[in-house]
């Protein structure tokens, strides 16, 4: 859980320091490498630490990871310059890949699969916490004290993660022979920072048809396939594809692409729409947003509880996903008239759905793989929600901005220059006087385009989670 708190922390309280950094260290063009480069190893490093760790033991990897982010954290908090902190943050993200997929195959390695559904709520729970206190954290730290405790308070958290892995976690009993994937981690590596610079640059750092995106993301790909081709043949795989074969593993992959993008997409637009158009401070988005995460750590703690005493599963997704499905459809029509409350409620549907369906995907995955292969396994999924949530807040921020300037023409005519679009979409209605309304009705109709763009990935959720094999979990309640 504390594993699980520090990663989903880190992704989240940092936005609302944004413009506070930039600021400080006098390099608003190079914010973005900040966000990139913890997004790229972080990402990245994620399948190694699966694989290393079916080999050497949880325990190992976990300290490093818990290490490094560390490290990364403090010297993040002491950064003298834009450069400095790029390169701590690339270290901070070395170690976060390990976090999360770590904390899932330790639980895996605790409790028997029937009784692994009541844990992974817990560590679902940790997750939802972190999604609606970190923005709310992020900004009273950096108005009420310095955005550097963003980083410095991760510390504590680390020495006491540390301090419980090491004392409470058994080492691995025995250490099994292996010769490690070079090639297959560096065509790996390049395929995923080829396709992830494309998607984070694409429509903001660069346009979508230019020679920097066109250039890394063709060059992603080709990675990819190179990669896919020299798994196959490869004497010990960094990744078996015929991992892949096993159904409830692929259909869990598939469906944690569209869990992350649903997660980022909710996460970061509503409050956009909720200070944008309805005028309400950060704080007040925050507040918004905390029925969801109410919602999803009870559910979340009720279905495991659930499918620990029953040792089914398949019913739970089904139904959380058909509640998200419903969320992003009524969300699709909120408006500038409508209540903060009509807003919470909304949430509060998304929430009861992701607690019932997003842990339970894990679950089946590692009962369905071969023991040997749980660390590997955890690491996909949690590797392939990663990319659903980047894939997403790179297309909907493209949206939303392309939608935004065709509404600002349409609602204001010629004032729609006078409008700073980066400002209005960082943090509220800076707007010349007179402008407001319309301003405030065009971005709530670049909002609805956004939340209308969620309902298909909602509803490809709901059929995979139809096409989820559901086979018996081994082992009984304790």
């Amino acid at each position: 859980m504390l594993g699980t708190l520090l990663a989903a922390l880190d992704q989240t309280i940092l936005a609302t320091a944004l413009p506070r950094i930039a600021a400080d260290l006098h390099g608003f063009d190079h914010l973005s490498w900040a966000i990139t480069a913890y997004l790229v190893t972080s990402t990245v490093t994620v399948p190694f630490y699966g694989r290393l760790s079916d080999v050497y033991g949880r325990r190992l990897l976990f300290v490093v990871s818990i290490s490094l982010f560390g490290i990364g954290s403090v010297l993040s908090g002491l950064a003298g310059g834009m450069v400095q902190l790029i390169a701590f943050r690339a270290l901070q993200g070395l170690g976060a890949g390990g976090l999360m997929p770590l904390a899932q195959a330790v639980v895996a390695d605790l409790f028997e699969p029937r009784d692994r559904g009541r844990y992974q709520g817990f560590i679902g729970g940790m997750w939802a916490l972190a999604a609606v206190a970190g923005p709310i954290l992020g900004g009273t730290l950096t108005d009420h004290a310095s955005w550097r405790w963003i980083f410095f308070i991760n510390v504590p958290l680390c020495v006491l993660a540390l301090a419980v892995v090491i004392r409470t976690l058994p080492p691995a009993r025995e250490r099994r022979e292996h010769r490690f994937d070079l090639l297959g981690a560096a065509l790996l590596s390049a395929a995923v920072t080829g396709v992830l610079l494309a998607c984070v640059w694409g429509g903001v750092t660069y346009p979508w048809g230019s020679a920097e995106v066109l250039g890394t993301g063709i060059a992603g790909l080709a990675g990819l396939v190179a990669f896919v081709a020299w798994e196959r043949r490869a004497a010990e795989p960094l990744v078996p594809i015929a991992l892949f074969s096993n159904r409830v593993f692929a259909v869990g992959c598939a469906a944690n692409v569209m869990l992350g993008a649903l997660i980022f997409g909710v996460d970061i637009y509503v409050p956009v729409f909720v200070q944008g158009v309805l005028g309400s401070s950060a704080t007040g988005s925050g507040m918004v947003l905390l029925p969801l995460l109410l919602s999803w750590t009870l559910v979340s703690a009720l279905v495991g509880a659930w499918i620990s005493r029953s040792g089914r599963y398949k019913a739970f997704p089904i139904a959380g996903m058909t509640a998200v499905l419903a969320g992003c459809m009524l969300l699709v029509l909120v408006g500038a008239g409508t209540s903060r409350l009509v807003v919470t409620l909304d949430l509060l549907l998304v929430g009861v759905g992701m607690g019932a369906a997003a842990q339970v995907f894990i679950v089946a995955a590692q009962n369905a793989v071969d023991p040997a292969s749980i660390g590997l396994a955890t690491g996909g999924l949690v590797f392939f929600r990663n990319m659903g949530a980047t894939l997403s807040v790179a297309a909907l921020g493209t949206i939303l901005a392309n939608r935004l300037a065709s509404a600002l023409t349409t609602r204001l005519g010629a004032g729609a220059g006078r409008i700073d679009t980066q400002s209005l979409l960082q943090g509220g209605l800076h707007v010349p006087a007179g402008l407001e309304h319309g301003t405030r009705l065009a971005l709530s109709d670049a909002a609805h385009t956004v939340f209308l763009a969620l309902v298909p990935v909602a509803l490809v959720a709901v059929l995979l989670s139809v096409a989820l094999p559901e086979l018996a979990l081994r082992g009984g309640e304790r």
